[in-house]
């Protein structure tokens, strides 16, 4: 944990059940809206775009809906988003539903004011890693899902179809939401098996935020009070998905891992996971998470044990009680026992279209795209040691 940091959250984080009624009375960013969504029908289907769009209606406020983003956004959305945004002379962008829609939205709000390709910003990979020098308009989050935390952040994860490459990037403070509502009510339409993803997707934000070597006072809190949360309540979630008690406790927990993603930072799980959703974006973000955990988190375990006991503390272990030895590797069977409990055990890699074969390929995409998380392990894994990772994904 670092004793010299920074502590910056510019956004109004409205939370709680029912508050996305606020919307049509609190004081907007502009009078043009572009409302980014999904592609799929969740928004339509359970009334929630029809709430925007009628709160910006009753405020006064003109709205245009881009609703083409993927699970696992692209560029191209990004760039066509932005386009329309411009042709609707938009002044401000809301992000609707789950981590893709608002951080395309966030995407978006730098390209509407910037010239060239939404890629010549990205600072990793083969971006070019121009500097930004147009202003970025404002943004409004509404997530319509517990996992990301991108409300409380300003990252935003987009892929590049053409070189395979799926690179996190953002600007403080301007790309962090001017508000975010966090509303649990807009959650419980979530299936189970979307709502175990996005749970663990929050669960290891968090863990990997602990394990950070950026980490700070701030950031050790909201991280292990999310991993507690989420122990406690993502098997409730997934059993029954009207659980408001428990909508809420995971709302507040991805949300609070949004805040570790802002002061702190991800390590190298989340590298080789885009990796293997760049290779194959069928995969969803937090089923790939949950597939690389077991081998990554016992790997770090044996390398760097040192802040394991006090996660597997906050999962309910009384680590106290066992040999100083077996303390790192209680959370790591603490987080067997909570896939099992959330119905994610039986997930497999060879559920997608990915091989062993690519094991090698996978490790220099992780390395190379978002290299720059390896260098806040808390082990400094080599090529070899995180091929070997991947391996054992195939061989589970």
């Amino acid at each position: 944990m670092n004793s010299s940091f920074n502590f910056y959250i510019p956004t109004n984080i409205v939370f709680g059940p029912g508050r996305i009624k606020e919307l049509a009375s609190m004081e907007l960013p502009g009078k043009k809206a572009l409302i980014v969504t999904t592609s799929g029908k969740s928004v339509i289907k359970f009334g929630y775009l029809d709430m925007v769009k009628d709160a910006l209606r009753e405020h006064g406020i003109e709205s245009v809906v881009f609703n083409k983003i993927l699970p696992n956004p692209t560029l191209d959305h990004v760039m066509e988003g932005a386009q329309v945004a411009r042709d609707s002379n938009c002044d401000f962008i809301i992000g609707l539903g789950g981590g893709s829609p608002i951080d395309s939205a966030k995407s978006i709000a730098i390209m509407v004011n910037n010239p060239g390709n939404y890629w010549d910003y990205i600072p990793a990979g083969t971006g070019k890693g121009k500097s930004v020098t147009e202003p970025v308009l404002p943004l409004v989050a509404i997530p319509t899902t517990a996992g990301t935390g991108t409300e409380a952040d300003p990252w935003t994860v987009i892929t590049n179809m053409e070189t395979q490459e799926k690179i996190g990037f953002g600007l403080v403070p301007d790309t962090f939401p001017v508000i975010s509502i966090v509303d649990p009510e807009l959650m419980v339409s979530i299936p189970p098996h979307l709502t175990a993803y996005q749970g663990m997707d929050a669960f290891f934000h968090a863990a990997e935020g602990y394990l950070a070597t950026v980490s700070q006072p701030a950031s050790d809190h909201f991280a292990l009070g999310s991993i507690e949360l989420i122990n406690k309540f993502l098997p409730r979630a997934v059993k029954d998905g009207s659980d408001l008690e428990a909508r809420t406790a995971l709302a507040w927990a991805s949300t609070q891992s949004g805040l570790v993603e802002s002061t702190s930072c991800c390590i190298s799980q989340h590298s080789m996971e885009h990796a293997l959703s760049a290779f194959d974006p069928a995969v969803p973000h937090g089923a790939g998470l949950i597939l690389l955990s077991i081998p990554y988190f016992t790997f770090m375990a044996e390398k760097a044990p040192e802040r394991f006991p006090a996660m597997a503390k906050a999962m309910g272990v009384n680590v106290d009680a066992l040999p100083e030895n077996e303390r790192p590797m209680a959370f790591v069977k603490a987080l067997k026992e909570l896939i099992t409990a959330i119905d994610c055990d039986s997930l497999s890699i060879k559920d997608f279209k990915l091989e062993k074969s690519q094991c090698e390929a996978l490790a220099d995409n992780a390395m190379t795209a978002m290299g720059f998380l390896f260098d806040l392990d808390p082990y400094k894994m080599s090529k070899e040691e995180c091929v070997a990772i991947f391996e054992q994904v195939f061989e589970g």
